[in-house]
């Protein structure tokens, strides 16, 4: 009986009228389209499905039903305002250099846009407004070039609170390659997976891996976990066009491995830079 097909209806989808927002204009006006497309109720639509796979839509269909939105959507609102966190990655990219000219007006124009909400400010989205005056503001930035005090004067005092990180030890890039729940290490070998090769790496090929990043990190430039993606990369190229050949074999990759690929590319510091 589950094999069996019914025809159900379901909401198409919200009915929430959509609000619009014009840079430079006044926020908050309603997209009257959507609003009237939802008058008279929300519009149904049909799908055909075997009785089995008909649960879940239409459990979750009914549990939709039972939340009070308006409730749920003002609370969102209240707990976004009160213990909201906004992430700021890469500032150092909108950085104004006293080297540079002209493209460092746009930047200076993007510190400018960013203040406002850093400072407290009342931003209109489409479930209401949102007051920015108690919303936790972090920003990020490698700062290998521009330094923190090329930032306007105005939006380094509301970022007073500095911290400075240390660089990825030999354990942390060991970590990232085995302890994630898809690390690289498992993305690797689930695509070789696919191959029919049983790929698997040894604890001091990882080793090897974590130290020739953490090397290159420091003789060339310090780009953090990101190193990993092209040192494993260039491990495991000739692994990779090869894997049609290797179908039923098992490869284990361990430390002599890594080091006959890497290490004297990794020697080559001019190289080194533009391969790694």
């Amino acid at each position: 009986m589950n094999d069996n097909e019914v025809d159900l209806e379901f909401e198409a989808g919200p009915n929430t009228p959509q609000m619009m927002e014009i840079p430079g204009g006044m926020g908050g006006m309603i997209d009257l389209g959507s609003m009237l497309s939802g008058m008279g109720g929300g519009r149904k639509k049909t799908r055909k499905l075997k009785i089995i796979d008909a649960y879940e839509p239409l459990i979750a269909e009914e549990s939709d039903s039972l939340i009070d939105k308006d409730t749920m959507i003002q609370s969102a609102l209240e707990l976004a305002q009160s213990e909201g966190v906004v992430f700021v990655d890469e500032i150092d990219k909108i950085c104004a250099r006293s080297e540079r000219q002209g493209a460092d007006v746009s930047r200076e124009g993007v510190q400018r846009d960013l203040l406002p909400l850093i400072e407290g400010t009342t931003v209109s989205t489409k479930h209401g407004s949102i007051k920015t005056d108690h919303i936790l503001f972090i920003a990020s930035g490698a700062f290998h070039v521009a330094k923190p005090s090329d930032l306007l004067p105005e939006l380094q005092g509301r970022l007073p609170i500095r911290v400075e990180l240390s660089a990825l030890s030999h354990e942390d890039m060991r970590r990232i390659l085995v302890e994630p729940e898809s690390s690289l290490s498992k993305q690797y070998i689930g695509l070789m997976e696919t191959e029919g090769v049983a790929l698997s790496f040894s604890e001091d090929g990882i080793g090897a891996i974590a130290d020739a990043a953490v090397e290159v990190n420091t003789r060339v430039e310090n780009i953090g976990a990101r190193r990993l993606h092209t040192i494993l990369e260039r491990v495991l190229d000739e692994i990779s066009f090869t894997a049609t050949d290797k179908h039923g074999e098992s490869l284990v990759i361990d430390a002599g491995y890594v080091n006959s690929r890497v290490a004297d590319l990794a020697a080559n510091a001019d190289l080194s830079r533009f391969v790694l």
